[in-house]
């Protein structure tokens, strides 16, 4: 009897054992999983400055983060407590079978860089959205951007990449892709067969101001998915051409149909190159900022990184860092 006592408090205390082996193995592995996503996943950068925080939250912002574990402590211990949020889960599920494998600029097939495409799905109680990539800073009163008009019809509205700036206000942007040219192969007689000139003037989706009524009523989603998927099967466009995957079928289905955004509000090509800077005259005027391309302004090598560092919210949990002396 007594043997068995020792033997059943034995196996009481492996199993104990055990059991505290596993919660400790769960809590490690949680950590590194979280650390793995944060270096995976294009979190949103937030980029709003305290000392204007009240004055635009007074404005009636309400900002949609797409899922990411990191946001809500991000933004819960920082400065940026006070503002209206909500936290969007994207399903990557949706993706399976339309993103074709792509080494040239494998970040660009991350999940969360095609969110753009499912803004219906994501936020139901609006009618206009203003959708912003993570590598922008707003300078403006955003509520001029939100005021941008949409023809009828229009789902949506975009930056014309026919508006860049003279060549005074910046150097060193050669190469730029500003034509359907530089997005999709006109060797394939699908891209042929859609009449447009391969000359055609391109647009940047980074910024969009965005009808939810016309989007869901003309089945924008749906279109942009059948276009995913002829690439998966014919290579129509790919990240060697115009720098993203996500930007060619966008130019397919909103062709000839969208409005324009004021060019101030949408300065973009600041990550091209790394050598190439706009005079200080023009940043001061621009209501908006985008670091498109490679070279991230939370990365070295970079330019125009002061601002954005001016800008910049720590994370509370040191993750993200921004990375100017590498």
């Amino acid at each position: 009897m007594a043997f068995l006592t020792l033997l059943f408090n034995q196996v009481l205390l492996f199993l104990l054992i055990l059991t505290l082996c596993g919660i400790l193995y769960k809590k490690v592995r949680k950590e590194a999983v979280l650390k793995h996503e944060a270096g995976k996943q294009a979190c949103v950068h937030l980029c709003l400055g305290a000392g204007e925080m009240a004055q635009r939250l007074s404005r009636g912002v309400f900002f949609f983060f797409s899922f990411c574990h990191l946001y809500r402590k991000w933004i819960e211990h920082s400065k940026l407590k006070e503002i209206n949020f909500k936290i969007v889960e994207f399903n990557p599920i949706v993706l399976k079978g339309k993103i074709r494998p792509d080494s040239s600029r494998p970040e660009l097939l991350q999940p969360l860089n095609f969110v753009r495409f499912y803004l219906p799905l994501l936020i139901h109680q609006h009618e206009k959205v203003i959708y912003l990539d993570d590598d922008v800073i707003v300078q403006g009163d955003i509520q001029e951007l939100y005021g941008t008009t949409l023809a009828l019809g229009h789902a949506a509205a975009f930056s014309d990449d026919c508006d860049l700036p003279s060549a005074q206000d910046v150097d060193r942007l050669v190469g730029l892709q500003t034509t359907y040219m530089g997005y999709l192969d006109y060797r394939k007689k699908t891209i042929k067969d859609l009449g447009i000139s391969p000359s055609t003037c391109s647009f940047n989706p980074g910024v969009i101001v965005a009808n939810m009524t016309e989007w869901k009523h003309q089945r924008i989603t749906k279109q942009l998915e059948k276009w995913m998927q002829k690439n998966v099967e014919e290579n129509l466009y790919s990240s060697s051409l115009g720098g993203g995957v996500a930007t060619s079928p966008m130019l397919i289905v909103f062709h000839g149909k969208y409005s324009t955004i004021n060019p101030l509000w949408h300065i973009r090509h600041l990550g091209w190159n790394p050598d190439a800077r706009y005079s200080e005259h023009f940043l001061q005027e621009a209501k908006l900022l985008h670091w498109n391309g490679r070279h991230k302004p939370w990365d070295f090598p970079s330019v125009h990184n002061d601002l954005w560092e001016s800008w910049f919210v720590p994370d509370p949990a040191g993750i993200f860092k921004l990375n100017h002396n590498s």
